[in-house]
């Protein structure tokens, strides 16, 4: 029985994955204000709600990349450019914070008396991230040549369950690093590692045929 994603292509998409959940964007910084603002007990919640709402922009997309595959095959190269693109610029973003006094984001603040869970569903459903990823980051690694729906639903779970750890792991460890985030040599120097580990992403996602 032939798998429903290629070995070599899952494992690119899991290395490129890995870098996206894990480099610091609205959802983490949600994250780590919630532990670090609500406690370990709000971590799940935000958590579970994060992932819900990627769950909607999951099954968009499977639902859109069925057709664009079958339609437009050559539209899957252009995305990769795209995505390319915009994972570069993510990194250039991150490198150039690292020479910046003061870093905000207005996604990153946990809202005091209000559901954890809710919070996380908006933050995420709205997150400019999430769409990105489901239009121009997840098409390159689909082959038009096997089942679609087959490597969406491959793709889809295993995007949840590095979310699920890394929000989780960011969360608890929120009090911590929020702490640390505050000493401005080790904020250039966190933000130079997540520019790296980016631009690395870019590359990786240029180069896949």
């Amino acid at each position: 029985m032939t798998p429903p994603v290629d070995l070599a292509r899952y494992l690119a998409y899991v290395g490129v994955t890995t870098v996206i959940v894990v480099t610091p964007g609205p959802a983490i910084l949600f994250a780590i204000a919630t532990g670090a603002r609500r406690g370990r007990e709000a971590v799940i919640p935000a958590m579970v709600g994060m992932n819900l709402a990627s769950v909607i922009w999951l099954g968009a997309a499977g639902l859109g990349l069925s057709a664009l595959a079958l339609t437009f095959p050559t539209v899957f190269r252009a995305l990769a450019w795209l995505g390319a693109a915009y994972v570069a610029w993510l990194g250039l973003k991150a490198v150039l914070s690292a020479f910046r006094r003061d870093e905000e984001d207005a996604h990153a603040v946990a809202l005091h008396g209000r559901s954890a869970l809710r919070d996380g569903f908006m933050v995420q459903i709205s997150n400019p991230k999430a769409l990105l990823f489901t239009t121009v980051i997840l098409p390159p690694f689909i082959d038009p040549g096997r089942p679609i729906l087959g490597q969406i639903l491959v793709f889809a779970a295993t995007s949840i369950a590095l979310d699920v750890m890394s929000m989780t792991a960011y969360g608890y460890g929120g009090a911590a690093l929020a702490a640390r985030m505050t000493e401005p040599r080790f904020r250039r120097a966190f933000s130079l590692f997540t520019g790296s580990l980016l631009i690395t992403a870019a590359l990786l996602i240029a180069l896949r045929k």
